[in-house]
């Protein structure tokens, strides 16, 4: 199969079949070096996986090539299926978030306001969860959400763009942080780049994973950003950029130039009024209003990376476009004498010109014009490379975006620099189509920063490197669990997984700036480093007054050593963070990606962790340990207890799991089948779940709920654009009753994604249903329908439409509350309806972030909401019937 056509693949089929496989992988699971209890079971589950594997971007899609996945795929995976559930079934055109916005805006408000719970230092290295499943020992020590872009300045100004929460400041070098771009319509961060004025320009849309999900609404610019803070009315030019994303702001000639994934357009600096230019795009058909723009692979066609811009003539350019898994147009571009942009085919050097091997790019120029460098992430090497997708870095000795380049690191070569990543199957660039960042030194031309999964560091133009921020200590002598110690011997290292980098100084001092999964980390420019080339002298910026934690999920239940109440969330890339009674710093007791959460509202030290696809771990001591197990396995206190569907990869990335409301020990959890198990936070092994229902081949459950024994169980298969369809089945948890919901053909409940119910706890016939995406007026696909809260009274056989003046906006969860109203969780924020009322109001004042999941304290007095981008936030549940 060819590059372009595997690398699809994964965008267009969504259907998890009863051919497909997925190796089930341990929370925390990621390679590392040899010695590490962690490392090795990562080591030994990935070299199964990789043993028949050539880089498909989907580990639960295996084809007719035989190709399964790692943690790379989950990654893509994970994003395609977040995607997926706002748009299918068909193509979202441009506006739509933004128009959800003004309208949730004009919505009246009810009562209360909204309380930030972890606003508080999150510790990845907490020494009391030193358990078989956490990371805890890794190294990384505090951290937030993901970071996307950076920005810093001679004077102590330090700007931090995140994934999902929006753009933050500190004017401290690092720490005391404030959010200034809380008033922005999207709260995703694409760049961020300050130009020769001073002023602070914002790409909104996060580019690394080219998902629609993270769609932006433009380029903002704020003249004074040491004290100001961005407000729609600072976007620059029109709408053109509208619903993009946006990978690289670059300064030259009077103007400013983004990469975006409609491809690359500019705009003059000195006036920021009229239209963006459209500079470039391969494939303008598939642009908005163009012949193509309904084809489901549009939002593929002209994807633009960098931009790099000659500084002795600024009328010399380079385009990087290209799609990571391929496409015939990749490559580089210039603009020839005739005005048009071609293809630069040869004379390069050693930087590829063959689409085949020019994917995600990243440029860097030195400050006095002498030096070029670059990254490229390879296509080829993606599709057939199970170590690594990295083609290489580079160098341009001539100070010219058209080289000649010279070559100057490949993955072997930076896997002998100190990496931890040194294994097959998962070795330096593995995931250089999503981790990538460029910098160089402004006083020396020689000393270049590079981040992939890990940063690393030359001072000699690329001559030798060193792994300044290894992916984690798990590995290396140095390493140690001793709970009396952050990360044994080891000094402290950077989260994994790099996207941001900048260069400031504060009190005369320079630092380089990385922003990565974990959100900010700092170090001096030219600092410390040990035998090994690792950095001794990282600090974690993540201080607690910055909260971009992504959370998939919240749970809530008493306190019974310290009082109060457990909180505690499953992350994207962070684990399952834990705050308990007393805490002052929140733990992570679980490692990798947290998922779903159910937490015993009678103990919050119950609580089962889902990681991705099912793959479930039950504790029943909140995972307190000190790391003895690793000497005594029983000594372990967690347990995982995945249900079959993990194992055949029938189930989600973020699969659903719930308590019955009215038996905690009862739990329903759905892939392709609906399961069930009755011995609550006591089940210690898979085989203890039964199988009540199959939803049959192509199927996978998208939620599920349970009340008094009724389930309801919603799906989607195919779940893309590509023939997408959804259902819902409804049964007992004993494995009576059980039949598919007739959903009726007259679109009631239109052909959207269906993203969760809440049941009625008086009544299990009363249930509400929320459904995703958008509506025909922005959808084009067929049955796209109206509507996004549906009401049943007859145990889900008919629905009816409740959205009334419901913006329309994706809508995530729904929870019932103890007088009858009803909360919705939604891509922008929280709405309620009041008992007996037809119309919505808005609950407070979040930022424009999506709210996953919505979740009642243990005794219904205050409402919880999980946002993926500003953390868990709570609010008086009774106040949401005031005004």
């Amino acid at each position: 199969m060819s590059a372009p056509t595997r690398g699809r693949r994964w965008l267009t089929i969504c259907s998890l079949t009863a051919s497909a496989a997925l190796v089930a992988v341990p929370a925390g699971a990621a390679p590392g070096g040899n010695g590490s209890p962690f490392g090795a079971r990562a080591l030994a589950r990935l070299a199964a996986e990789r043993e028949q594997s050539v880089g498909e971007l989907t580990p639960h899609l295996k084809g007719e090539d035989g190709d399964d996945g790692g943690e790379a795929d989950e990654i893509a995976e994970g994003a395609d299926q977040y995607a997926e559930a706002r748009t299918s079934p068909g193509v979202v055109a441009p506006g739509a978030y933004g128009a959800a916005w003004s309208a949730l805006n004009e919505l009246p408000r009810t009562g209360g306001s909204w309380r930030n719970v972890t606003d508080l230092p999150y510790d990845s290295d907490d020494p009391r969860y030193r358990d078989i499943d956490s990371n805890s020992s890794g190294g990384s020590g505090r951290v937030t959400g993901r970071m996307a872009a950076m920005a810093a300045d001679e004077d102590g100004d330090v700007y931090a763009g995140s994934a999902g929460g929006g753009v933050w400041r500190s004017r401290s070098g690092g720490g005391r942080w404030q959010p200034i771009s809380d008033r922005l319509p999207a709260q995703s961060t694409g760049a961020l780049a300050l130009d020769g004025a001073g002023r602070l320009w914002l790409g909104t849309g996060e580019a690394t994973t080219n998902a629609d999900a993270y769609l932006g609404s433009g380029v903002y610019v704020l003249t004074d950003p040491r004290h100001g803070t961005f407000s729609s009315r600072s976007r620059v030019g029109g709408d053109e950029l509208e619903s993009t994303t946006v990978h690289q702001l670059r300064f030259g000639g009077g103007k400013v130039w983004a990469a975006t994934s409609r491809g690359v357009w500019s705009h003059s600096t000195r006036s920021l009024k009229g239209a963006w230019k459209l500079e470039f795009a391969p494939n303008p058909d598939f642009l908005p209003g163009g012949s193509q723009a309904d084809d489901p692979d549009a939002p593929y066609k002209n994807i633009a990376n960098d931009i790099a811009i000659d500084p002795k003539d600024p009328s010399k350019v380079v385009l990087a476009v290209g799609w990571r898994s391929g496409d015939d147009y990749n490559g580089f571009y210039t603009k020839g004498t005739g005005g048009t942009w071609s293809r630069i085919d040869s004379g390069l050097g050693d930087l590829p010109s063959d689409p085949d091997d020019v994917g995600n790019v990243t440029f860097a120029r030195s400050a006095d014009g002498s030096r070029y460098y670059a990254i490229d992430q390879s296509p080829e090497q993606l599709n057939t490379n199970p170590d690594s997708a990295l083609e290489g870095f580079y160098v341009s000795k001539s100070g010219s975006p058209t080289g000649p380049w010279t070559k100057i690191a490949d993955y072997q070569g930076l896997a002998a620099s100190g990496s931890a990543l040194t294994s097959s199957g998962f070795m330096p660039g593995v995931q250089a189509w999503y981790n990538q960042f460029l910098t160089v030194d402004p006083a020396d031309p020689e000393h270049v920063y590079a981040g992939l999964e890990e940063v690393y560091e030359t001072k000699d133009g690329g001559g030798t490197w060193s792994a300044v921020g290894p992916y984690w200590n798990f590995g290396f002598s140095c390493w140690s669990i001793d709970p009396s110690r952050q990360t044994g011997d080891c000094d402290q290292t950077t989260h994994s997984d790099q996207h941001g980098v900048a260069i400031g100084r504060y009190h005369g001092k320079s630092f380089v700036y990385v922003g990565n999964d974990g959100g900010v980390y700092k170090r001096p420019l030219n600092g410390r480093q040990d035998a090994s080339g690792h950095a001794t002298d990282w600090t974690s910026l993540n201080d607690g007054t910055i909260d971009t934690l992504q959370y998939y999920s919240v749970g809530i239940g008493k306190d019974l050593a310290h009082g109060g109440v457990s909180v505690t969330g499953g992350l994207q890339d962070n684990g399952q963070s834990l705050l308990r009674g007393d805490d002052r710093v929140m733990g992570s007791n679980f490692g990798g990606d947290g998922g779903d959460t159910l937490t015993d509202p009678a103990n919050g030290c119950d609580i089962a962790e889902e990681y991705v696809y099912l793959a479930i771990q039950v504790t029943q001591n909140c995972a307190v340990n000190d790391g003895s197990w690793l000497t005594d396995p029983g000594k372990a206190t967690s347990y995982g207890v995945a249900p079959a569907d993990n194992a055949t990869g029938e189930a989600r990335f973020i699969a659903p799991l719930a308590a019955d409301a009215k038996n905690s020990s009862t739990w329903i959890a759905g892939g392709r089948h609906v399961w069930v198990q009755n011995h609550g936070y006591a089940i210690r092994s898979g085989d203890e779940w039964t199988d009540v229902y199959d939803l049959g081949a192509g199927h996978t459950a998208t939620a599920v709920a349970a009340s008094g024994g009724k389930v309801y169980a919603a799906w989607c298969g195919p779940c893309n654009n590509q023939g997408f369809a959804r259902g819902i089945s409804v049964g007992n948890a004993d494995g009576t009753g059980w039949h598919d919901i007739a959903l009726p053909v007259d679109g009631t409940v239109p052909n959207r994604y269906l993203s969760g119910f809440a049941v009625d706890p008086k009544n299990a016939d009363h249930v509400y249903l929320t459904v995703n995406g958008f509506s025909r007026q922005w959808t084009e696909g067929p049955g796209a329908g109206v509507g996004h809260v549906f009401e049943s009274r007859d145990g889900g056989t008919t629905w009816k439409d409740i959205s009334a003046n419901l913006p329309d906006v994706p809508t995530d969860s729904a929870v019932v509350t103890p007088d009858g109203g009803l909360a919705v969780g939604t891509d922008l924020g929280v709405v309620h309806r009041a008992p007996g009322g037809t119309t919505w109001q808005r609950v407070g004042d979040l930022p424009a972030v999506a709210v996953l999941q919505l979740k009642l304290g243990p005794d219904g007095s205050t409402l919880y909401a999980a946002t993926h981008g500003r953390g868990i936030y709570a609010i008086t549940a009774r106040n949401l019937g005031r005004r």
